[in-house]
């Protein structure tokens, strides 16, 4: 029998162990490692924030619905991983062996690298449950006590859709509060033009996402450097195309929620050798660790290069349909190796495709491949991609109960945009 292991059950997570365990079959064993109990649907989370969704609607226990799939559960946080011995080590004393091991935690939240950043200090966030009912907070006070307002992505920040995501859904939640009026909205982005996306911009992203900013009055401003933050005040360093200072401004607010810059998970950045110096999975073309050939790895906690290089950093998103396509190409290699005795052959797809709620309306891109130069590239709004993007949370929170292997993105999504299967 093999065992292995899934460290992190998210958005990634889960739907790979559900898919490992079918491609390997009943003599296999299949387990999940997680800090925390119950499953939590991360694209959800500007609803959260704004008080469009309960907590409990994008949630649910793990163990129940893994176990009817004859799949493990550990609930444990994870401070060390021993690629020799083929452990992980938990912050309690779990010993957890595994012959392989997937590697699938999202990132670390690097807020300590701005100066008063972070829910612990002064800025809101909306990248875990905790952090956008926070933010749910924070915007009850806004409503009350009407004031300026931030939003946008830090410096290094590679998740710029929730960032527009947010401020187009905050607005929607200001003006039906009928406060809009008193709460100048500001987009700060270390993004170099509006609508980049740490895409190199996707289609007319750039046009349609500056006209959707002037639609609701939102300003904006692009290469920033957020400084520092303080209590009611951000430090923001406007650069030049040279990464010069051009423009220094000093924005009070009573919210801000900014994306932070991602790095790599502790106990996963601690293996020698396993990741970049920030902390990235690095991976060969077929989600496997060069190092580690017992190693896969998949989601955002893995290492790919910038798009292109800006004044202010900017990193590269990992969106759903690749986060997708890659646990699928981990499922099937693992197969490939554990039964069919057989090299790793199968590849994750490299397209860009994201939906993303504005309120009462939605934008969709694609960029095939995600890296220029592209065989398709496009970007369209439209009442379609809001109500897409809840029946996309609709069958994926389906998916994850009943322990489909359908892939979300193929059937619904692609199907939705208008665009036939994929090939990886």
């Amino acid at each position: 029998m093999t065992k292995v292991v899934v460290l992190g059950a998210g958005t990634g997570g889960m739907p790979a162990a559900y898919e490992i365990k079918q491609a390997l079959g009943a003599e296999h064993q299949v387990v999940v490692v997680n800090e925390y109990p119950m499953f939590r649907f991360v694209p959800s989370n500007p609803w959260v924030a704004v008080g469009w969704r309960e907590p409990n609607a994008i949630t649910f226990p793990i163990e129940k619905y893994l176990n009817k799939k004859h799949i493990d559960f550990v609930c444990a946080s994870i401070e060390r991983i021993d690629p020799e011995q083929q452990q992980l080590i938990g912050r309690d004393g779990e010993l957890i062996d595994y012959d392989y091991l997937v590697i699938a935690t999202g990132p670390k939240l690097a807020f300590e690298s701005i100066p008063g950043a972070g829910p612990a200090h002064f800025t809101q966030s909306i990248c875990t449950l905790d952090h956008a009912i926070n933010c749910h907070k924070d915007v009850e006070k806004l409503i009350a006590t009407p004031g300026p307002a931030v939003v946008g992505a830090f410096q290094g920040a590679s998740c710029f859709g929730p960032a527009y995501e947010y401020a187009f859904i905050l607005d929607k939640a200001l003006r039906e509060a009928k406060v809009r009026h008193k709460v100048p909205v500001t987009y700060v982005t270390s993004e170099p033009y509006i609508g980049h996306l740490g895409l190199g911009g996707v289609g007319d992203s750039k046009s349609l996402l500056e006209s959707e900013l002037r639609q609701r009055d939102i300003k904006w401003i692009c290469n920033a450097q957020v400084d520092e933050v303080s209590d009611g005040q951000m430090q923001v360093s406007e650069l030049n195309r040279k990464g010069e200072l051009d423009i220094s401004h000093q924005l009070p607010f009573q919210h801000a929620m900014l994306i932070p810059p991602f790095s790599g998970v502790k106990a996963v950045a601690d293996v020698e050798g396993l990741c970049n110096p920030k902390g990235f999975v690095i991976t060969d073309e077929f989600q496997r660790s060069p190092k580690y050939p017992n190693i896969f790895s998949g989601g955002v906690c893995v290492a790919i290069p910038p798009v292109e290089s800006t004044p202010v950093p900017t990193g590269t998103p990992k969106t759903g349909y690749m986060i997708e396509t890659m646990m699928t190409a981990i499922a099937h290699n693992l197969k490939a190796i554990v039964v069919d005795n057989h090299p790793p052959h199968y590849k994750g797809t490299w397209h860009a495709i994201c939906l993303a709620d504005m309120g009462d309306t939605g934008a969709a891109f694609v960029a095939m491949p995600q890296i220029p130069p592209r065989n398709v590239t496009w970007f369209k709004k439209g009442k379609w991609v809001h109500l897409a993007k809840i029946a996309f949370e609709k069958y994926f929170m389906r998916k994850m109960k009943t322990g489909t292997s359908e892939p979300i993105y193929e059937k619904y999504v692609l199907k939705a945009l208008g665009i036939e299967r994929l090939e990886p």
